[in-house]
């Protein structure tokens, strides 16, 4: 009489197991194709598609997204590039120029015609006062009745300004700027403000990337303290 076996414990695979299985034997399908032809994976539609028409579906829409990151990153590297050139067109302009006056008409200048800014204000401190059609310059005390939190920052800040800084920044023109980037000029000394607005609430948020503007930031840091 043969002994009797005993019934084998049989588990239940779950999802990410038979997921797990099949991403290690990518040819699974190939070694056990009677399998292949008994699945059905069903379309939107109701109608039945191949492991392969969906495996090509999926490939299909990877290959787009990879298209759509890849056109994004071009689309990057072309700002960049456009970027880079206006600012070395505004370093080389400063060089040339050969008074404070002649340096801060050719940062207007780039800043509206160039890099297409809605607003754009410079202050610089110093020990008397003045306003110029490009600039105004006041004492260090006076800024920072207003300003005091922007004089602290070492980077550039960006998002809605509060009223009182709005206005001492952009004065005229604060009751339509509604977004801004403030830029230090100087993070050792700070010798000023360069402050940029828009229009657009959006425009200027907080995270945006600061890069071309924190280096206009040192570039005047070492082009303007010459003619202060």
């Amino acid at each position: 009489m043969s002994a009797i076996r005993p019934a084998q414990h049989i588990t239940e695979l779950d999802d990410e197991q038979v997921a797990a299985f099949l991403s290690e034997n990518p040819d699974f399908f190939d070694r056990q194709p009677a399998v292949l032809a008994d699945l059905e994976l069903p379309h939107e539609r109701g109608a039945a598609v191949s492991l392969v028409e969906r495996q090509l579906s999926v490939l299909r829409e990877r290959n787009q997204q990879l298209q759509s990151r890849l056109g994004k990153l071009v689309d990057n590297a072309r700002d960049n590039d456009r970027l880079f050139e206006l600012t070395r067109r505004l370093v080389l302009d400063l060089l040339l120029a050969d008074t404070l006056a002649a340096a801060v008409s050719s940062l207007d200048k780039s800043l509206k015609n160039d890099f297409k800014t809605d607003f754009n204000s410079l202050c610089l401190f110093g020990s008397d006062e003045r306003i110029d059609s490009h600039y105004r310059c006041v004492t260090p005390a006076t800024a920072r009745e207003s300003v005091g939190n922007l004089m602290d920052a070492r980077q550039v800040i960006c998002g809605t300004l509060r009223k009182e800084e709005n206005a001492f920044l952009f004065s005229a023109d604060a009751g339509h700027v509604k977004s801004a980037a403030v830029v230090p000029i100087g993070k050792a000394t700070n010798i000023g403000l360069l402050a940029v607005g828009s229009r657009n609430p959006q425009h200027y948020k907080s995270g945006m990337g600061t890069l071309f503007l924190s280096y206009i930031g040192e570039i005047l840091a070492h082009a303007l303290p010459r003619y202060l």
